[in-house]
């Protein structure tokens, strides 16, 4: 038992001068989501029945190209930032920490590399 007060034991922990731009730069990527799954949603849905040649077309033109890899950057640097925030806040093992920011790392960099290589291949090469 401490016989300081409440005030005393959190003082000089304050904020970890970081935080900041991890929480701004995650809702700038939730306000670049709206519109782009707006946008995804109605270009899917306005494909509903079309060919396989239609959707190919659809896919390799240059501005659907463009607009689905700012969708993809921009969910994968969301989500990193949002499991980020999670086990910044409920992982406090040292190593366990650093282990969970890593694979969360390795893991979003893998998946945006793997799904921005299908969307370029979609456009330049074919499926």
């Amino acid at each position: 038992m401490s016989l300081r007060t409440v005030l005393g034991r959190v003082r000089g922990l304050g904020s970890a001068k970081s935080g900041t731009r991890e929480g701004a730069m995650q809702r700038l990527t939730a306000m670049a989501l709206v519109p782009l799954c707006l946008w995804l949603i109605a270009s899917v849905v306005s494909h509903v029945g079309a060919s396989y040649e239609t959707m190919h077309a659809w896919l390799a033109s240059a501005h659907t190209s463009a607009l689905m890899l700012c969708l993809l950057f921009a969910l994968v640097l969301h989500v990193q930032l949002g499991l980020k925030m999670v086990v910044d806040d409920y992982v406090h093992g040292g190593c366990m920490h650093a282990v969970s920011l890593l694979a969360i790392k390795l893991g979003t960099v893998l998946v945006g590399v793997f799904t921005a290589v299908a969307v370029l291949r979609a456009a330049f090469v074919g499926v």
